[in-house]
């Protein structure tokens, strides 16, 4: 239930002439990459190589986007929100979605092996990383995981994909299941990685849970307690110690996240956690007897113990066609600590 949660050290891989060498590649690679009924997508604008040494406060380091070999770089325009994502590779679709407090970068162990084989579509959720910041809206509706899944169907519409495969982690995870719930024709299968679904959580309170993953309450506190208090501390300190894991990201990674960790994230994950006691649960509440159908993997890290049977036991009830559980020794962030078998697991079971 908590949210706490490479193979090799990227920063040691990655050298100056590497770096210009990946960035370089990168054009003609991602034009391969996007399909032909992606040139009338809305794109706000575009980061050249140029940009991540002219600009990187904006668009992010150059050794960070040399983790990401062959992708496009942009902020799309939705209905309600401008995304920032990075997209490459060919074949089937596949999107990946983080959780808080970090972005889309936390796919950087897996993201260019997996372009080997899809078109892989990597966006930081509306308030998190470079996406914007809307407004919040009636009871925080704007923040609602069905509003940050309306964001990521017309993303995947306007790079030319009705129908997909999904993965998410941590709110990237609650926002995927919202997803199969509210557009089950789009998603062809689905992989929750370490997420015990809303209604259960917020169902299954006790001691333990409120002891572990106080954050849940702290920021849905209202505006602007909880918001003060995390912009009072240095975001080094703040992210460095949210993580139970004893590994952490590679420092080129971690700086991502620092630099990612604003005023403006610090609030946009605040209406997130407030639309999940709001409105969020007003929707699962609804929905809480509707099974999803589509193929779904889950994968659960272990954090050290014994494998139980609580999330799969769990999820049967809200997914009809679980067709794989699986542990691996990590904490929450496993796309992060074990970048190889998460990989294995997915190409797995994203065959078409």
């Amino acid at each position: 239930m908590t949210e706490h949660r490479q193979s090799s050290d990227p920063e040691k891989s990655v050298s100056r002439r590497g770096v210009v060498q990946a960035l370089a590649a990168g054009a003609a690679a991602a034009s391969v990459a996007a399909p032909a009924s992606a040139q009338q997508m809305p794109v706000v604008s575009q980061a050249t190589e140029a940009d991540y040494v002219r600009d990187p406060s904006r668009w992010g380091s150059p050794p960070v986007a040399a983790l990401f070999p062959g992708f496009k770089h942009l902020d799309m325009r939705t209905k309600g929100a401008t995304i920032r994502l990075r997209h490459g590779g060919a074949g089937p679709p596949l999107l990946l979605l983080h959780g808080n407090p970090i972005n889309h970068v936390t796919w950087h162990g897996i993201a260019a092996r997996l372009a080997e084989r899809y078109h892989v579509v990597l966006a930081d959720l509306r308030g998190y990383g470079d996406s914007s910041l809307p407004e919040p809206g009636p009871d925080h509706i704007n923040y609602s995981f069905r509003s940050m899944g309306e964001d990521m169907i017309e993303v995947m519409e306007n790079l030319g994909h009705q129908r997909f495969f999904l993965a998410g982690n941590d709110r990237g995870a609650r926002t995927s299941h919202r997803m199969c719930l509210d557009h089950p024709d789009r998603i062809m299968k689905v992989c929750i990685l370490d997420n015990l679904p809303n209604y259960h959580v917020w169902t299954h309170v006790d001691k333990k849970w409120a002891i572990n993953d106080w954050h849940w309450t702290f920021l849905a506190q209202p505006e602007p307690f909880p918001e003060t208090l995390l912009s009072a501390v240095s975001p080094e300190w703040y992210l460095r110690t949210r993580r139970s894991e004893q590994k952490q990201p590679p420092k080129i990674v971690f700086d991502e996240y620092v630099r990612c960790f604003t005023r403006k994230t610090i609030t946009g994950a605040c209406r997130d956690y407030r639309a999940c006691a709001t409105c969020d649960f007003a929707m699962d509440t609804a929905d809480k007897d509707r099974k999803i159908g589509m193929p779904m993997l889950l994968l659960v890290g272990t954090r050290g113990l014994p494998p139980s049977d609580e999330y799969p036991t769990v999820w049967r009830n809200y997914a009809s066609n679980l067709v794989g559980a699986v542990p691996l020794p990590t904490g929450h962030y496993m796309q992060e600590e074990a970048p190889d078998q998460v990989y294995e697991q997915f190409v797995k079971f994203f065959v078409a």
